[in-house]
């Protein structure tokens, strides 16, 4: 199917990334079974609560910086360099796919990147080791320097809305592709979990590449579940 292909559209979750050390964050035994998601609606109201989330960011901070590509990234930045990849539709945040060599541009993140930060007013960026600074002289998670408004991870949280210029390019790649490849991806998390069917209607081949089940499963043209490394490797050149 790849061989065949033109114009293959990756769409990548979790899976892809837990070799790396990431942990999945849904999964049994994940970190969302461990510590309730704070809603965006609860961070912009409470310092509480926008304290105790950059609390849970710091901890993780080893974590995602020690995190290199794996051989599903690597395999994906090969089609890319290859042509055959215009770009990478993901729902993770940890600049993987970036890391691996695709240009920034080609990353669609639908749910943001956590290795930067943005103030949830005005949009000015910051570097998390400036966060971390004033977090730590003055107990408590810090304001925007430019409108006063909270300074959060620049990734979307649940009841934020979707980032709208990632989503009109991800429906566009979705419905012009030839290959859709939904990678480590439990396909629950909506609206993002809609791009593979999405591709499928157009007229893409579907491919669902997840150590477990999904949803999705019984529209695909071919299913595998295992390991994602191991599946994508030999795609990974040298």
């Amino acid at each position: 199917m790849i061989a065949e292909a033109k114009r293959i559209v990756p769409f990548t979750g979790a899976g892809i990334s837990t070799e790396c050390g990431i942990p999945d964050f849904r999964s049994p035994g994940g970190i969302w079974t461990r510590n309730r998601p704070i809603p965006f609606e609860e961070f912009v109201a409470s310092q509480e609560a926008r304290d105790e989330s950059w609390r849970r960011r710091f901890a993780m901070e080893e974590v995602f910086a020690a995190a290199k590509p794996g051989r599903g990234h690597r395999a994906l930045a090969s089609l890319y360099r290859a042509g055959k990849v215009p770009a990478v539709i993901t729902q993770n945040i940890d600049n993987l796919h970036q890391a691996s060599g695709l240009a920034a541009e080609h990353v669609i993140e639908l749910h943001g990147n956590t290795t930067y930060a943005r103030c949830i007013g005005c949009g000015q960026a910051y570097q998390l080791d400036w966060v971390k600074r004033r977090f730590d002289a003055e107990g408590a998670a810090p304001n925007c320097t430019m409108c006063d408004e909270p300074v959060k991870t620049a990734t979307i949280s649940f009841g934020q809305m979707m980032p709208e210029d990632e989503m009109q390019r991800a429906t566009a790649l979705s419905q012009t592709c030839d290959l859709f490849i939904a990678i480590g991806s439990s396909l629950v998390v909506w609206p993002a979990a809609g791009f593979p069917m999405m591709a499928k209607n157009a007229g893409a081949r579907l491919v669902i590449i997840n150590r477990e089940p999904t949803e999705q499963d019984d529209i695909a043209d071919l299913v595998i579940h295992h390991d994602i490394g191991e599946t994508l490797g030999p795609f990974a050149g040298n």
